[in-house]
C-alpha cells in the first residue's frame, strides 16, 4: 500500500521492509517471517461493549491479553474484538492486517491506543505496513515520530495477561 509508504517518507521515519507470504496469526508470523532485530508484536482491535469507544492495543506477539481485565483497567468495562467490517471504518485494514500504522487511516482520532509498559523497554518494533504480506522493522524513536506526525498518543499500560 503506497500511502502507508508516503506517509512514513513525508515524515522522516526510517524503516526496514520485509517481504514474506501472508501471514494471519502469531504463529504464522513465526513460520514465515524471518528472524528480524525487532520486537514482534500482535494488534488487537477492540471496542467496548456500547461500540462507543475503541481500541487498538499493541502487546508483545506471544501475550495472551485478559480482554475482561483490560476493559476494568483502562475504564471501558467489557471488550470485544471489533467487526471486520468496523475495523475497516475506523483502520482501513482487513482482520490479519491489524497494525498501529493504520493510525494513519483514523483522521478522527476515534481510536485510542494502549501500548503494553514491557515494549517500552525495546530499541526496535515489527508492524505491517497495512498488509499482512510485508513486515516493517521501525525503532522506538521512529515509532514516536509516527504517533506524532498521525497525532495519536499512546497510553503506556501493564497490559494484563490471561493466567495459564
Amino acid at each position: 500500500m503506497s500511502d502507508v509508504y508516503q506517509f512514513l517518507a513525508d515524515h522522516h521515519i526510517e524503516y526496514q521492509r520485509h517481504d514474506h507470504p501472508a501471514v494471519f496469526t502469531v504463529a504464522d508470523v513465526e513460520r514465515l517471517v524471518p528472524p528480524l532485530p525487532a520486537a514482534k508484536t500482535k494488534n488487537l482491535f477492540l471496542r467496548d461493549k456500547k461500540g462507543k469507544r475503541h481500541f487498538l492495543v499493541v502487546v508483545p506477539a506471544q501475550k495472551r491479553v485478559d480482554i475482561k481485565a483490560l476493559g476494568a483497567a483502562i475504564g471501558a468495562g467489557r471488550l470485544s474484538f471489533g467487526s471486520p467490517a468496523r475495523l475497516k471504518r475506523y483502520l482501513g485494514v482487513d482482520p490479519g492486517s491489524v497494525t498501529i500504522l493504520a493510525l494513519i487511516r483514523d483522521s478522527g482520532h476515534a481510536v485510542e491506543v494502549v501500548f503494553d509498559k514491557i515494549l517500552g523497554q525495546e530499541k526496535a518494533f515489527q508492524f505491517h505496513p497495512l498488509i499482512n504480506t510485508s513486515t516493517l522493522v521501525i525503532s522506538r524513536d521512529n515509532l514516536q515520530r509516527f504517533l506524532d506526525a498521525a497525532g495519536h498518543e499512546i497510553r503506556s499500560l501493564d497490559v494484563p495477561a490471561q493466567k495459564g
